[in-house]
């Protein structure tokens, strides 16, 4: 049944990925949190994340601009090495709360990024990207935080979903690659990993047909909501 409800919600979590950008690790996180723990749920989502990430560079292959890409990982990559290095040395606890304040907290910063209209240029989405790089290794995705960057630097809808998903691609692999090093992707991690990452593939193709039809309004009503709803869930299971 477990099993069951991780390929339930990673469909669905696919789908809002594939539509606005980001929500997957938001949906599911507090799902795997529940099943397998927070330090296991951590590895777990990022191998689902480059699965996810990769069934979106796929989707929209054509449209990814390069230079932002790269711009963003050569320094986004190191971040999250160091990022997950940091994650390893904290108790379970504390990322059960890191991981629940950091979603409530990114409702008003979201929000507070959208208000200003800055335009980034590359080196300043270099400079980015390491920060967000180091707190993706912490706290599993920055999703609501990349989704305002890229467009400030004036990507939109396939061209933004396209290259967010390269760039987090590149990301979470340099993340799974530590947490290997460090031995904390032992063999049944690897297969949840996978069989959460399949449901996201799905749903990220799934979501193609429909990404033209949301409006920016809706878009950013269902980005609050689920930050706002995923670290409360967190939050309640660190309190238990």
């Amino acid at each position: 049944m477990g099993y069951l409800l991780v390929l339930c919600v990673g469909l669905l979590a696919g789908m809002l990925s594939g539509v606005v950008g980001t929500g997957s690790s938001m949906m599911l996180m507090p799902v795997l949190v529940m099943l397998f723990g927070p330090q296991e749920a951590v590895p777990i989502m990022a191998i689902a994340a480059i699965m996810g990430n990769f069934g979106k560079v796929l989707a929209w292959w054509r449209e990814i601009d390069w230079r932002a890409c790269g711009a963003y990982c050569v320094t986004a990559v190191p971040g999250a090495a160091l990022g997950v290095r940091t994650l390893l040395a904290l108790p379970p606890h504390a990322v059960e709360i890191a991981l629940g304040l950091f979603f409530v907290a990114m409702v008003p910063t979201r929000r507070w990024l959208a208000r200003r209209a800055i335009k980034f240029s590359l080196w300043q989405l270099s400079l980015i990207g390491g920060v967000v790089g180091f707190l993706t290794g912490i706290v599993v995705s920055t999703g609501p935080i990349t989704v305002p960057v890229f467009m400030s630097y004036g990507l939109v809808k396939g061209a933004f979903l396209a290259t967010e998903a390269a760039g987090s691609l590149t990301v979470y692999a340099s993340k799974v690659a530590v947490f290997n090093h460090f031995g904390a992707l032992p063999l049944h991690v690897v297969i949840d990993g996978l069989i959460t990452g399949s449901a996201l593939m799905v749903g990220s193709f799934a979501a193609r047909a429909i990404v033209v039809r949301m409006s920016p309004a809706t878009f950013k009503l269902v980005v609050d909501g689920l930050m706002l709803s995923s670290g409360l869930s967190l939050l309640w299971a660190a309190g238990r």
